[in-house]
């Protein structure tokens, strides 16, 4: 039986990429599904330690990109170079052992399971001992299980929600069950995390706390990160760089006020500025 991927395995392969460098470069990748095409001949990269953000209007392919990136999806056409090798056939439980994690567009958590227990899932990935060893909860596996526990306390600690940790998280409102997922990424220890609509749903206060926590994952925890987001006001203060997409093609590509600037983003998708 192969031993479960630890993405902390391919830690060693980060050290010596420094800030800015490339860690994912897509080249003319193209996504179809029958007819419909929802991807078409879009190259943009990804750098390390940096907030890339991907927006545009409603159907522009940036859930399809995401997907793609983690694997969900096999592009027809089109390299993905990441940590420089190319990427053939890559599914979602590679990518997450290569140290990519997700959040998504719908909350995905066990909503019966407590906030711990739903970020312990995230560390699964991590479990070297055999089901055996789980089932006794005795020897490696109590040492293993102490470890992680740790690890998940720690980033309850960082994501201010111990007052929660025990509770189900079909319980809490939902700009807690989006930071529970948060949390539950962060678990994985990613070294590139995909963000899809972190803010979607919250109001004003929710969202400054959200805001808050992705600038901290990525400058406390070097964390890459790459965000689909539809609120303009917080793709502008978080990104370093955001690529637009208008119906599967990319239009625009820049630091946030090349971007806004742009006349054909101010077209597809900002409208006329006043």
């Amino acid at each position: 039986m192969n031993r479960p991927v630890d993405p902390r395995d391919f830690a060693s392969k980060l050290e010596g990429m420094a800030d800015g460098e490339v860690l994912l470069n897509l080249r003319n990748v193209s996504l179809a599904f029958g007819g419909v095409k929802a991807i078409t001949d879009i190259s943009f990269d990804i750098r390390k330690g940096e907030i890339r953000a991907i927006i545009g209007p409603n159907g522009a392919g940036k859930t399809s990109m995401l997907n793609v990136i983690n694997g969900f999806y096999t592009p027809q056409k089109g390299t993905i170079v990441f940590r420089g090798r190319e990427r053939v056939g890559m599914k979602p439980h590679h990518a997450v052992g290569q140290g990519i994690a997700r959040t998504f567009q719908n909350v995905a958590l066990f909503k019966g399971m407590s906030t711990l227990d739903n970020i312990m899932t995230g560390r699964s990935v991590m479990m070297k001992r055999g089901l055996g060893w789980q089932m006794l909860w005795h020897g490696p596996a109590l040492a293993e299980e102490i470890e992680h526990r740790k690890a998940v306390e720690e980033i309850i600690d960082f994501l201010e929600i111990q007052h929660i940790r025990r509770t189900p998280v079909g319980k809490l409102p939902y700009g807690l069950q989006k930071r529970v997922e948060l949390g539950r990424a962060l678990a994985m220890e990613p070294s590139l995390l995909l963000l899809d609509e972190p803010m979607a749903g919250m109001n004003l206060e929710e969202k400054e706390d959200m805001s808050r926590f992705i600038l901290e994952v990525n400058r406390q925890r070097g964390t890459t990160i790459a965000l689909i987001e539809h609120d303009m006001g917080v793709v502008m203060d978080l990104s370093d760089r955001v690529v637009v997409l208008d119906y599967g093609r990319k239009i625009a590509d820049g630091t946030p006020e090349e971007v806004k600037s742009n006349q054909d983003v101010i077209d597809a998708y900002l409208g006329v500025a006043h």
